[in-house]
């Protein structure tokens, strides 16, 4: 006897315990020795991780394909793993010892660190995949891989090496993004562009003539960045602002510093915006830095590694200058602390024409939280444009393909206009940069540091003095080998043979050009295959109002406490449902719970199923059904399978899941099992129709747990547990194979429990839209209809009167007055309403609803209608509005289809 309600916490834990213990997940598994190959890289998660609502998506989508061609009967790896994620877990280790009042980074030394931040990983580290498993991922575990571990090292090792000595990687003084609390360089992926309320100030800089004598004229530049002028060397203008064309070629002399700089003509100067004219610092600047390029001017850094003020000692800065007293003693000074003082400076002078408000994006360190500066320092880069061709043209090609196919215009755009890939980080934890320089900065790449000892005394013939690097790699260096290293590249692995290229990849379209890009680059180039055939890109979890989820909001939905709530399963399916293409998706608590209803639907007809002696037989064979209603449910079950397989294949896991859930709530629990319980429950039924409506059901029980179980996997594995008792070689549900229905599609048995449900259905409507009293009994008119119309009624009389609440049934050759009919399948019913519904009446109100739905209609299609508003508001509200509309229309559609139900009142 199954329990009475469904325990998800117990189950979940039984159920995942088993999978473990037959190695369900393993890759590779004897009896799939010849069976098609299906692998999966999970994007691994950052070690110091948990489970956020971004991951739960991502990994169910993975893991309904993966059940879903296991079932299929592949051999299917979904590679598991978890990403060193370099800041990240420095910051969370730093942390640590601080609040243990441990010495820190500095005073231990690289060595005692690296050895705090391992035995930190092996203790509390990748607890996510822990939370995975709750999910129910199922992933191959025992060959789970870490970025750092030895075999994925050597990987990286060898292709940082190899891609040096072709001339792909190299060093370079260039812009980078800049931390200035943790002093490392950052990718863009680490930066939050944040709204910030700040001032444009316009100062005065004094053009000078040929001797540098001042000519009493000025040019006012605007600025965000008052401290930067300091390392100016030109005024920009654009070459066809009249304003400024006697000026081009002049130069103006930098207040404070004294440094003469030159006006130049350049497109990125904007007559329109502040006064035309831009101050130029390619050292702190990225657009800057490209027109210090273009006009060969030079970069100076006034920055050091802390945000501070760096002018002592700094040769760039003081040549060709002759700083005023009062700009020296700005050396040392934080750079907000910096920017009052030159402005109080330029005050002082007479230089500052006006300060205005300003609320612009200002770049922040996503994990310190500080902002980001451009910041030029000598980094390792890779030279991707040459991959990044490779790359493009697998896509045409045909290699790989994106779904939603949109996503490849996005690809075609980052790839084509790529700048050289910044690899290198000032941290400890991650992979060491393979290079040693000697004395004079020579520099020695190689595998370890005997060959770079060796390379050296080959170059400098003798004995030479080494130092490595202190630099790491970028995390995304590694995450690009990701789809090979797993496998065992560089070695010739059976695995790399057998599973490589992967099938699809499934991850979020914000890191399309992180870390798709750079698989597919890597990917290539070191084995001359596209890594994967498919890259799905899913969209983004929003809050159930569609605003982005934050900490600061208050918004951000936990998995885990849904799962602990409503279960696994509930979230899975509600995250399966809602995944349309290309759409963010709204998640709210409401919409897990009415997922777990669903679950609790399914569980309560299949305890029903046993309570009414519905018994599993593996020898029934659905093809011998002679009962239309069985036949029918095969059928309807038949249909569900294709559905939701084709659905799958297209990667329209919002349509699969409705396919499901179509038939397991509206068909099956709804439909077939109450049609069914006369047949169960009644008196003088045929012995040999109640056994075959039995086994039937038990046998769609199994059908549904089937079709489920990518979706819903702990209560579709227990289900079938409790059915099969008994059973020999029943095994787990998740090794089970996929429906196969074939053939039991009936057309005959469709066309008359088909005609049934939706008559039944269109007289429910009809009630309700004309507000008939639930309680109350009411005649039903079949008008005009042919001989085996009447048949099917009468053969299903009593049925219609239960279900339709029916007083009776006529035949008649019109339809009465005061009726609202309906048209099901051609054949034309109606439901006479005098004496209990005013239907006149019932028409004004709905006409009065339809005008009052039209004119909102009319509202919210000029609101979108307005381009300035679909520009400037936020992207939720959009989305709202849109959303609003939809509603709308299918209100009025609803309403007009009412309206039609009613005949001529005169």
């Amino acid at each position: 006897m199954m329990d009475k309600t469904f325990d998800p916490a117990a189950v979940e834990a039984r159920v995942g315990a088993a999978w473990e213990a037959e190695g369900a997940f393993r890759a590779g598994r004897p009896e799939r020795a010849g069976a098609e190959p299906y692998c999966i890289v999970i994007p691994p998660p950052n070690v110091t991780g948990s489970l956020h609502i971004g991951h739960a998506l991502n990994n169910t989508l993975q893991d309904i394909l993966c059940r879903f061609e296991r079932m299929r009967g592949r051999d299917v790896l979904w590679q598991p793993g978890t990403d060193h994620a370099g800041i990240a877990t420095q910051m969370v280790v730093e942390r640590e010892l601080m609040k243990a009042q441990q010495p820190g980074r500095r005073e231990l030394g690289r060595e005692a660190f690296l050895e705090k931040v391992w035995a930190w990983k092996e203790e509390s580290g990748g607890a996510i995949v822990g939370q995975l498993k709750r999910l129910g991922a199922s992933c191959d575990w025992s060959r789970e891989r870490f970025t750092m571990d030895e075999g994925l090292s050597e990987a990286v090792l060898k292709t940082f090496v190899d891609l040096h000595a072709q001339g792909l990687i190299y060093r370079d003084k260039r812009l980078v993004n800049w931390d200035p609390k943790f002093q490392t360089a950052i990718s863009d992926l680490e930066v939050l562009q944040v709204e910030t309320k700040g001032n444009l100030w316009y100062f005065d800089y004094p053009v000078v003539d040929e001797t540098g004598g001042l000519t009493g004229e000025t040019i006012t530049v605007a600025t965000t960045r008052p401290e930067t002028m300091l390392g100016d060397t030109a005024v920009a203008v654009h070459p066809e602002d009249e304003r400024y064309t006697g000026l081009i070629g002049k130069k103006v002399l930098l207040p404070m510093v004294r440094r003469a700089i030159p006006i130049v003509a350049d497109t990125y100067s904007d007559p329109e915006k502040g006064t035309g004219a831009v101050k130029i610092t390619p050292a702190h600047d990225f657009n800057d830095f490209e027109v210090g390029k273009r006009h060969g001017l030079r970069a100076i850094n006034v920055l050091d590694e802390e945000g501070q003020i760096l002018l002592a000692g700094n040769e760039a800065f003081l040549e060709d200058a002759d700083p005023e007293p009062e700009a020296l003693e700005l050396h040392g000074l934080d750079r907000e602390v910096a920017r009052k003082r030159v402005v109080a400076l330029m005050e002082e002078k007479g230089l500052l024409l006006k300060i205005e408000p300003n609320v612009h994006a200002v770049p922040h360190g996503d994990r310190s939280g500080v902002v980001i500066e451009p910041y030029l320092t000598d980094q390792w880069y890779v030279n991707v444009k040459p991959l990044a061709e490779r790359a493009l043209q697998a896509v045409r090609d045909g290699e790989t393909r994106f779904v939603p196919e949109n996503n490849e215009k996005v690809f075609f755009q980052w790839l084509t206009n790529i700048e050289p890939w910044c690899i290198s980080r000032q941290l400890w934890w991650g992979h060491q940069i393979p290079a040693w320089f000697d004395e004079d900065g020579g520099i020695y790449v190689a595998l370890n540091e005997q060959e770079a000892q060796a390379k050296a005394e080959a170059a400098r013939g003798g004995p030479v003095t080494l130092r490595r690097d202190e630099d790491v790699l970028d995390t995304w260096f590694s995450s690009a080998l990701w789809p090979f290293s797993t496998l065992g590249w560089p070695e010739a692995t059976p695995e790399l043979a057998r599973y490589y290229p992967t099938n699809t990849l499934v991850t979020g379209k914000d890191i399309l050009f992180f870390w798709v890009a750079r698989m597919m680059m890597m990917g290539l180039h070191l084995t001359d295959k596209a890594p994967f055939s498919t890259v799905y890109l899913h969209a983004l979890v929003r809050d159930a109002t569609g605003a982005k989820m934050s900490k600061s909001k208050g918004n951000v939905v936990d998995p885990l406490g849904l799962i602990d709530e409503y279960g696994a399963d509930a979230l899975r399916f509600t995250l399966a449902a809602l995944a349309a293409p290309g759409r963010d998706i709204k998640l709210g608590p409401n919409q897990v719970e009415s997922y777990r209803n669903f679950a609790t639907k399914l569980w309560n007809a299949s305890r029903f199923a046993g309570m009414n002696g519905c018994q599993l037989d593996p020898a029934f064979r659905p093809e011998s059904a002679k009962a239309v209603l069985n036949r029918w449910a095969f059928g309807e079950a038949a249909r569900a399978v294709s559905e939701v397989a084709t659905a799958l294949d297209a990667y329209r896991f919002n349509d699969a899941a409705a396919a499901a859930y179509r038939f397991v709530w509206n068909i099956f629990c709804d439909w077939y099992v109450e049609l069914a319980k006369p047949v169960l429950q009644g008196e003088g039924v045929d012995p040999a129709l109640k056994d075959e409506t039995q086994k039937s059901i038990a046998y769609l029980i199994d059908q549904v747990a089937k079709l489920l179980h990518p979706f819903m996997p702990f209560l579709t594995e227990e289900l079938w547990a409790i059915k099969g008792e008994g059973i020999t070689n029943r095994g787990l549900l998740t090794l089970a194979s996929w429906p196969d229905l074939s053939g039991l599609s009936d057309t005959a048995a469709e066309a008359e429990v088909g005609f049934l449900v939706e008559l039944i259905s269109e007289i429910r409507s009809a009630r309700s839209e004309t507000n008939v009293p639930a309680g109350t009994q009411i005649p039903l008119v079949l008008v005009g209809t042919d001989g085996a119309v009447c048949e099917r009624v009468e053969r299903w009389q009593d049925t219609l009167l239960r279900l339709g609440r029916l007083s009776e049934i006529r035949f008649e050759t019109d339809a009465p007055k005061n009726s609202v009919q309906l048209l099901v399948r051609g054949s034309v019913a109606a439901l006479p309403l005098e004496g209990i519904v005013d239907l006149a009446a019932e028409v004004e109100r709905l006409r009065k609803e339809a005008g009052k739905t039209e004119v909102e209609i009319k509202k919210l299609d000029a609101k979108l209608g307005n381009a300035d508003f679909v520009a400037r508001a936020p992207e939720e509200v959009v989305e709202e509005q849109r959303e609003r509309r939809d509603s709308e229309a299918a209100r009025l559609e609803k309403i007009r289809e009412a309206l039609t139900r009613l005949s001529d009142q005169g």
